[in-house]
C-alpha cells in the first residue's frame, strides 16, 4: 500500500497520508513520497489549491520514534525541517483536513497549512517533553501562532487537547464535527479559487515575510509588489470581471 495517496478534481489535489498501520508517523519513507506529492502539485501549473488529509484515526502522530531510536535507521531523503519549509515556500495555497489525531510533529504539520480545518473531537497535543525531547523544529511554526502564555502551558505540561482548544489557541483555523469537516473544507477551497493564482501566491508571500520587516521595509517592498500586481495580467482582468459583474476567468 502506497505512504501518501494522491488524487484530482478540477485544479484542487488531495494528498493523504496513508500509513494507517504507522499512525501516519514521519517516517524517512512517508516523509520523502510526501514531498515528491507536494514536489509534483507545486510543479503543475494549473494546480490551485493543495488538500493534506489523512485516512484512519491518526492524522500524524509526529516521528517515527523506531526509527529515531535505532542504531540502523534508513537514510532519510528529505529532512523534517525541508518537509516544513516547503509548504511556506510553495506559491500554492495548502489547506489542512485533520480527520484525526494530531500530536508531536503533527502539531507542526497542521500549523505548516496556510488553512486548517479540525476534527473538534481529534486529540491535539506537544507531547514531547512526555518522551524525554522538546518541540523543537514545530517551534518555529507554532509558536507564531500563539499566545506566549498559551505556548508555555501546551508545550511544558505535554497535555492533550481537543481539536476545539487547538481553533482556540490559533494552531488551526477551525474545529468543526466530524460530519461537516468536508463541507466544510469545500467551502473554503470554493472561496480560495475565486481568487486569483498570482494574487494568493503574493498575498503568502505577505503572510510569511512581513511580520519579519521593520515598517520602512515593509512598506518599499509592499508598495513594489503592489505596482508590479496591478501591471499583471491577472490584475486587469480581475477589475475588468468586477467592473462588468461577472466572474473573472479563472474563477472557472
Amino acid at each position: 500500500m502506497a505512504l501518501v495517496e494522491t488524487t484530482r478534481q478540477g485544479g484542487v489535489v488531495t494528498v493523504t497520508l496513508a500509513d494507517e498501520d504507522n499512525r501516519n508517523a514521519l517516517s524517512a519513507a512517508l516523509v520523502g513520497d510526501l514531498v515528491e506529492a507536494l514536489d509534483a502539485a507545486d510543479g503543475d501549473p494549473t494546480v490551485r489549491v493543495v488538500v493534506l488529509t489523512n485516512r484512519g484515526g491518526v492524522f500524524c502522530a509526529g516521528a517515527d520514534l523506531s526509527e529515531r531510536s535505532s542504531d540502523g535507521k534508513p537514510a532519510a531523503r528529505v529532512d523534517a525541517a525541508d518537509l516544513f519549509q516547503r509548504f511556506r515556500r510553495s506559491p500554492k495555497v495548502y489547506v489542512g483536513r485533520i480527520a484525526g489525531h494530531c500530536v508531536a510533529g503533527g502539531m507542526g504539520l497542521a500549523a505548516a497549512m496556510d488553512l486548517a480545518v479540525a476534527d473538534k473531537e481529534a486529540k491535539f497535543g506537544f507531547t514531547e517533553v512526555r518522551r524525554g525531547v522538546a518541540p523543537a523544529m514545530i517551534s518555529v511554526l507554532c509558536l507564531p501562532k500563539m499566545r506566549p502564555a498559551d505556548a508555555a502551558e501546551a508545550m511544558l505540561l505535554g497535555n492533550r487537547m481537543t481539536g476545539t482548544d487547538a481553533a482556540r489557541l490559533g494552531l488551526v483555523n477551525r474545529a468543526v464535527p466530524a460530519a461537516e469537516l468536508d463541507t466544510t473544507v469545500d467551502g473554503l477551497v470554493a472561496d480560495l479559487l475565486a481568487g486569483g493564482p498570482e494574487a494568493l501566491a503574493a498575498t503568502k508571500q505577505l503572510l510569511v515575510r512581513v511580520p519579519g520587516m521593520s515598517v520602512d521595509e515593509a512598506f518599499d517592498w509592499t508598495a513594489r509588489l503592489s505596482a508590479e500586481l496591478f501591471r499583471g495580467d491577472e490584475a486587469k482582468e480581475g477589475m475588468r470581471a468586477f467592473l462588468e459583474k461577472r466572474p473573472p476567468n479563472w474563477a472557472g
